[in-house]
Order: structure tokens, then C-alpha cells, then sequence
């Protein structure tokens, strides 16, 4: 195909109804003569429910943008937070990412994937969607698939509005002949009712929960946390405070769906313990695919990418015969996402200060280590997600884009606070809550409160991508960030990359 504005299109070309279950990337030098050859006939599948469960991991795939490529969500949302810097190699490693940092993003370095590969997950759903009637498979199956690939779809189109706004709401394939450079932008409050009553009406048709080779797909209790944390973000307190205490049952306790706390907080970040009791919606990682660089970040990769991303450069141990050196030893990386020296204050006398943030500079202190400073340089890295040379695949493909460890989306602790928060921080339920998160880690009760609970949140899931839409959520972020370039009324949402708006309907986002 020769039509430059057909391949720049990422909606058109995406949810077209030929759409690759496979990975098909296109730049600038090849735009000229672009084969499709990840496409299958789409009229003659999903005849079978083994193709229409083919249909359904694919769907799941794009779940791996939280963690996946250089263009993984929680690096990209840590950078601009106050919890960590961008970091890098330089001030230029990755434009995308030190210009959100610091924000100077605009439509033409903000990164399309984040745009480009949510649309790629619901066109999968949206064509899963359309085909799955026909097929072969007894009613029960059928609701099920139907269920999973709704709430991926409104999580998919969450995640688009938390980050751009206003986005065009597509439910169909989208045919070759349709007008698809004028497909509108949709107003948030209509995606929002769309995606909420999707979940609400998938719910019935759900397992309660899953057990051995199921262990990760949507249950009843992932979608009602996917729920309430979307009502959360629709102001609409009172239904998310409904949803996550079903999640979330008796605040210390076992909920109906078999979630718990576990008992040991840095057990949450051992790369070989997956899908804990804790665990609500969990992106699973493998060493299995044998990831390369031919492939990294194109959807095809199955390593998690945030370990070497953080991990910290020219790191070494130092010979200390015949004392020995107790400094763990980690694998060498690019130095993403240094800890700032606020949250490095902030955590003082917290009892998960350690497994969070690994104090690189007092073991150079202490002579037991080197490592080479990079951009925005602090001494402080991010521990949850920290590679170990234990943990480096012996595998073929490269070693940095196989690490294993998971990550986890949505956790109890995050839906307790969450919870805690939909109550307006008031009254014993929110009380409750917020003292399991604590004491779960020994601390004391305190009185709770909404700023409590911006202050445990900050400390229970640092690190973990939340925070720089929690200070958003709040409205916090202009005073909060304003001193790192935030401005009010502009970056509450980032720019529509600018390639998706040429000879389209679509509109900037205001500000950029």
C-alpha cells in the first residue's frame, strides 16, 4: 500500500476489520511500499472456540504496555511524578519520556505507541467481539469470552482517557470503505458510560475466581476493581466505594474472591512469586519467548522491561578479601527513574523504605560498591523492580528483555486505599482500611484522613506508576509538580501524538 495518510492513521489502520494478531511496525523509511503480511483472514477465523481463545490472548497481549518495551507506562508516568526523575543515559535518552519529565511534551516527541497500542488492544476486542457470535462453542464459554475481552476493551479505553481525554469511542471493526478519518472525538463522560455499563453488564458472566492454567485471566473481582477504580475517576465516590468493598471484604481479612494481604510486604517484589493472594490484575513476564532486540517493544516481547530500565549502570562489587561484601549483585541497566531525594525523605522510619529504594550511595560510601552516575543522578534507585544477576535468563535472546519478574496492575492495598478514598477518608470503614495497609507492615493506626491517605498511598505503591495520576486525580499535581513545569489546565493530559491528527477530525488537546 503507497497511501502515507492510510499507514500514519494508527485508529484506521488499527481497528481495521483485516487487523494481524500479530505485530506489524511501520516508520518513516518505509512508507513508500509496506506489505501487510501479519494479516489473516479474518472472514474464515473465530470459527472454533480454540480461535476465538486465540482471539482472547491477543486481546490480553496489550496488557503488556504496563510493563513491556522502552515505552512501558510506569517508567513513562514515574518520570513526570515527584517520586522519581526520568533519568537515562542523558537529557536526550528517549525524548518522549524526559520531555513529560519535565514537561516540555509536545505532540510531535509524546511517544504514539501510548496512543497507538491501547487502540490496537480494542480493535482485537472489537473484531473478537463482532466474530465470537458465530462460532462454534457451547453459551457458557461464549458469555465468558464476550466478558473478558468487554473489560479489557473499557480498561483499554480507561487508560486512553486518563491519558489523553478526549479520544474517539469506536465499538465495531472499523471496514475499509468506512469514513475512518472522520471518526469524532468522543466527550469523556459518554466513554465513561460506556465502559462502566460494559463491565457492569460482564460481571454475571465471570468466574468468581481461577485456579492453575487460568490463574491471571479477568475474574469477577478484576472487574470490580477495574470498576471502581474507573468510577473513582468519574467522581462517582459513593458506586466505587460499593464495588471495591466487594473487592475487598473485611479490611485484614480474606474477601469473597480470596484476596488477602500478604503477610510479608517485600515478598511482593521476589521475581518468582506470581499472582499472591494479593494480586488483582497481574501482567505475567517470561524468559520462555526468548526476547531479542529485532522485536523489543512491538507487542511480540515477554520480558519485563522496567527491571533493566531501572536497573543501575556500571554497577559493581567490590573485592573486599578477605572481608566479605554483603552489596547485592545486580545486573547493570540504563538508570531510569532514580528515586528523587523528596520520597527518599518522605520514607524515613518506614518499614518499606528498603524494599523500595535501594541506597546505592551509602555502599559507595562504605566502599562496597561502583556504578557510573547518570542524568538527574541521585544515589537512590527503585528496589521493587531491581534485577538481581540471579535472575538474568540463561535462555537464548538478549538478557536484558528477559527478566520475569510480574507486574502487578491492581493489588489489594491499592483497592483498600482506593476504597478508603472513595469514602472521603472519613468513618470506620475507611479507618479500617487504612489500618490493615499499615499494620500489615507493623506501623501503628493513625487517624484517618484524605491527606492519611495521599501519604499511604505515596509510601504503599511508590514506584509502582500510580502516583503521578493519583496527584492529577487529587488535584495536586500543579502544586506538587509546578515547580517541574506543570501547568494547570494543560498537562492534566498529555498531547494527541501528532501524526494521529493530520487530515483527521480529530482535535489538539488544549494547550499543545
Amino acid at each position: 500500500m503507497k497511501n502515507k495518510r492510510f499507514i500514519y492513521k494508527s485508529v484506521a489502520v488499527l481497528l481495521l476489520a483485516g487487523i494481524s494478531f500479530g505485530a506489524v511496525s511501520c516508520n518513516n523509511s518505509n512508507l513508500e511500499d509496506v506489505k501487510n503480511t501479519g494479516t489473516f483472514d479474518t472472514e474464515n477465523y473465530f470459527k472454533n472456540e480454540e480461535q476465538a481463545f486465540s482471539g482472547l490472548v491477543a486481546t490480553y497481549d496489550l496488557l503488556r504496555k504496563y510493563s513491556g518495551g522502552f515505552e512501558n507506562t510506569v517508567t513513562f508516568f514515574n518520570a513526570a511524578s515527584d517520586d522519581c526523575y526520568s533519568g537515562g543515559g542523558s537529557s536526550t535518552d528517549g525524548a518522549g519520556i524526559q520531555g513529560f519529565a519535565n514537561y516540555s511534551i509536545n505532540p510531535i516527541i509524546m511517544p504514539a505507541s501510548y496512543w497507538r497500542d491501547y487502540y490496537q488492544g480494542i480493535a482485537r476486542a472489537n473484531l473478537l467481539l463482532e466474530r465470537i457470535p458465530n462460532a462454534e462453542m457451547n453459551d457458557q464459554t461464549r458469555k465468558r469470552f464476550v466478558a473478558e475481552a468487554k473489560v479489557l476493551r473499557s480498561l483499554y479505553y480507561f487508560e486512553l482517557l486518563r491519558m489523553f481525554g478526549n479520544i474517539p469511542l469506536i465499538l465495531k471493526p472499523v471496514q475499509y470503505n468506512d469514513d475512518y478519518y472522520n471518526i469524532p472525538q468522543a466527550t469523556p463522560t459518554v466513554v465513561y458510560t460506556q465502559i462502566e455499563s460494559d463491565i457492569v453488564a460482564s460481571i454475571g458472566d465471570l468466574p468468581m475466581t481461577t485456579t492453575g492454567g487460568e490463574v491471571g485471566r479477568i475474574t469477577q473481582g478484576t472487574a470490580r476493581a477495574i470498576l471502581g477504580k474507573i468510577y473513582l475517576y468519574d467522581k462517582k465516590k459513593t458506586e466505587a466505594a460499593a464495588q471495591f468493598e466487594m473487592v475487598n471484604g473485611t479490611p485484614g481479612g480474606t474477601s469473597q474472591y480470596g484476596y488477602k494481604l500478604v503477610d510479608d510486604y517485600k515478598t511482593l517484589w521476589q521475581i518468582d512469586n506470581k499472582f499472591t493472594s494479593e494480586s488483582i490484575l497481574e501482567v505475567m513476564s517470561t524468559n520462555k519467548g526468548n526476547s531479542d532486540w529485532s522485536f523489543w517493544g512491538t507487542g511480540k516481547d515477554e520480558g519485563n522491561s522496567i527491571c533493566v530500565m531501572v536497573a543501575i549502570r556500571s554497577y559493581g562489587v567490590k573485592d573486599l578479601s578477605p572481608i566479605v561484601n554483603d552489596a547485592p549483585k545486580i545486573f547493570s541497566g540504563w538508570s531510569f527513574n532514580p528515586i528523587t531525594e523528596s520520597l527518599f525523605s518522605f520514607m524515613q522510619g518506614d518499614p518499606r523504605l528498603n524494599s523500595t529504594i535501594f541506597n546505592a550511595k551509602q555502599l559507595v560510601q562504605d566502599g562496597k560498591i561502583t556504578y557510573s552516575p547518570a542524568y538527574k543522578d541521585t544515589g537512590y534507585f527503585l528496589n521493587k523492580y531491581l534485577p538481581r544477576t540471579t535472575d538474568v535468563s540463561t535462555l537464548p535472546g538478549a538478557p536484558e528483555l528477559n527478566f520475569r519478574q510480574n507486574y502487578i496492575a491492581i493489588r489489594l492495598a491499592d483497592t483498600y486505599l482506593m476504597e478508603a478514598e472513595a469514602l472521603n477518608g472519613t468513618g470506620a470503614r475507611a479507618q479500617a482500611l487504612l489500618d490493615a495497609v499499615r499494620a500489615r507492615v507493623g506501623l501503628a493506626s493513625v487517624p484517618v484522613s484524605m491527606q492519611a491517605i495521599k501519604d499511604e498511598r505515596r509510601r504503599e505503591l511508590a514506584g509502582e506508576g500510580h502516583r503521578w495520576f493519583d496527584l492529577v486525580r487529587w488535584g495536586d499535581a500543579p502544586a506538587v509538580l509546578g515547580s517541574r513545569g506543570f501547568v494547570a489546565g494543560k498537562n492534566e493530559i498529555l498531547p494527541i501524538p501528532f501524526n494521529e491528527l493530520t487530515n483527521t477530525a480529530l482535535h489538539q488537546n488544549p494547550g499543545y
